[in-house]
């Protein structure tokens, strides 16, 4: 299970993009790594919360912000946040060598964890964005996220050379 840090890449910016005009008062990132969302999100939210399952990552950030906790998904939050955001790890893999980039079966597995976590702390009218992947059994998650009472909508897609990127926006 390697992962010392997940520096930003394509699928960060991407978010980026996306989410650089979001603003609200909690704002929460899953699988903060280098802490790039996070300290994005800092400067349009009041508070914003991120959360790694490597302490030694949230310890070693390139983008040094506050409020930083070590859990699965948001397990340890009893919060509800405006905007949660997530570079899911969507990779569909046999078994998790990266906790960073493997989803599991499917590209389901670890996401599916995630969006079970993430459920509990979305706020009433409040936004939950991920990417995903067209290498990942991307409309099971979409449909998935649906099950659990949110309205999906797909924001953008970007073609890369080898898949393409799928940005999704789940409201409450």
């Amino acid at each position: 299970m390697k992962n010392e840090e997940y520096p930003p890449s394509e699928d960060t910016f991407f978010i980026v993009n996306n989410i650089e005009n979001e603003k609200g008062h909690f704002a929460l990132d899953v699988g903060s790594g280098s802490g790039y969302l996070t300290k994005l999100l800092s400067k349009n939210f009041s508070f914003v919360v991120g959360t790694d399952i490597n302490y030694k990552v949230l310890k070693n950030q390139t983008y040094k912000t506050k409020n930083l906790v070590c859990c699965s998904g948001s397990d340890a939050l009893k919060m509800k946040f405006d905007f949660i955001v997530c570079n899911l790890p969507y990779l569909a893999t046999d078994e998790i060598l990266d906790i960073a980039t493997d989803g599991g079966v499917e590209g389901f597995e670890i996401p599916k964890k995630i969006f079970d976590s993430v459920i509990n702390n979305i706020a009433k009218n409040g936004k939950f964005v991920f990417v995903t992947s067209s290498l990942s059994n991307y409309e099971k998650l979409i449909d998935y996220v649906q099950k659990l009472g949110l309205k999906t909508r797909i924001m953008e897609k970007k073609k890369l050379f080898f898949e393409e990127l799928i940005l999704v926006e789940a409201t409450a």
